[in-house]
């Protein structure tokens, strides 16, 4: 993730959910993942550690760390 221009990636986005534990994005512009190359669906950025997450649906998922921040690139099947 380090060529990536996070900040500009995250401007492309849509904000859908803010709390003390985490940030969501949705991706409705069809930008596409930094590790894999295919668009994703949601960006959750984990500003505590640890989260716990609740997915309730069968997900591909794609790791990152930001400024010591625990990003998830999520894929619906």
């Amino acid at each position: 993730m380090d060529d990536v221009d996070f900040d500009e990636l995250v401007a492309s986005l849509t904000l859908r959910e803010e709390n003390t534990a985490l940030k969501s994005y949705q991706n409705t512009v069809s930008v596409v993942c930094p590790a894999c190359d295919d668009p994703f669906d949601d960006l959750v950025v984990c500003k505590e550690n640890p989260t716990s997450l609740n997915i309730s649906r069968q997900l591909d998922l794609c790791v990152g760390n930001v400024d010591d921040k625990t990003v998830i690139f999520t894929h619906k099947r």
